[in-house]
């Protein structure tokens, strides 16, 4: 995270500090400077509340016919309420990324049946049930909980 993303504005009127971080506001009763640099340098170092997303495995092997599990893990909650942010795309070599599943588990239009995914709070699969030599590709997951979005 670059300064320019992390903007501290310091209002004496209201006596508070006001941290912008990735179009969030956060609030906190006026501090001495000391923990302000400390606090400071701690959203930096890119503590801001960006999500990272983990997929395993890296590479899967599977003959026609196999079923095949990826995994996805967020590294905090991508639910809120009864809503799952997490996509699932396929990109094949030469084409961009198609939409597979969304809300976790919602197929999207086309998608096959042999495709399904599942998942809450911070873990979540893609399943392919009798794989095909046609789904070859490279799959990702992708949270739109929160910005900047990541894979």
């Amino acid at each position: 995270m670059s300064l320019l993303q992390l903007s501290v504005y310091i209002s004496f009127l209201v006596q508070e500090i006001l941290i912008v971080c990735m179009g969030r506001f956060r609030a906190i009763k006026m501090i001495p400077l000391s923990y302000l640099l400390c606090v400071s340098a701690l959203y930096i170092q890119g503590s801001c509340g960006q999500i990272v997303m983990t997929q395993n495995p890296e590479t899967v092997t599977a003959s026609p016919g196999d079923t095949v599990t990826m995994y996805c893990k967020a590294s905090s909650s991508i639910t809120s309420g009864s809503n799952n942010y997490l996509h699932w795309y396929q990109q094949k070599p030469g084409e961009p990324p198609q939409l597979l599943i969304y809300g976790a588990s919602s197929r999207y239009t086309g998608t096959p049946a042999r495709f399904s995914g599942s998942g809450s709070g911070t873990d979540y699969t893609l399943t392919i049930t009798g794989i095909l030599t046609e789904d070859a590709a490279v799959y990702s997951c992708q949270q739109h909980y929160d910005n900047p979005l990541t894979q």
